[in-house]
């Protein structure tokens, strides 16, 4: 099969089978003409990268999965990169979630100020610097051209 035969096969980018290569992950031999052709299960074998990389994992770790895919054998130490991974990842939404959470607090802070929180609103709003005590309406006067 040419590229474009497997690449619209599998749903996706020539571009993303030449990377596929470039990881290791997929392999082509060349025509005499330099083309590139694949072996018809290069769709099955895409379809599948795509699905691993649905489910969050890096290219570094789909290069390991995929021997036990072609042998259909999976070691131990593969589980427990798969299980890392889901780790890593749940790791990840919880950032995801505590930053939710902050924006939440924030839009809500936006949608009913108070003066904990919105110096704005505070009485006096802000107090105007006094030079180390002075009061500030001399320190304007001393400063302030009359």
């Amino acid at each position: 099969m040419r590229i474009g035969d497997v690449a619209r096969g599998a749903g996706v980018s020539t571009r993303a089978l030449r990377y596929y290569e470039e990881q290791g992950l997929l392999s082509s031999e060349r025509s005499p003409g330099g083309q590139r052709t694949y072996p018809e299960s290069a769709v099955e074998r895409v379809r599948l990268i795509q699905q691993f990389f649905a489910a969050g994992l890096p290219s570094r770790t789909v290069s390991q999965l995929l021997p036990c895919v072609d042998t259909g054998h999976g070691s131990p130490e593969v589980f427990e990169l798969l299980a890392a991974e889901r780790r890593r990842i749940t790791e990840a939404m919880d950032d995801l979630a505590a930053a939710r959470d902050a924006l939440d607090r924030v839009v809500e802070m936006a949608h009913q100020p108070t003066p904990e929180h919105c110096p704005g609103l505070r009485e006096p709003a802000w107090s105007p610097w006094t030079g180390g005590g002075a009061r500030a309406d001399e320190e304007l006067d001393r400063v302030a051209p009359s």
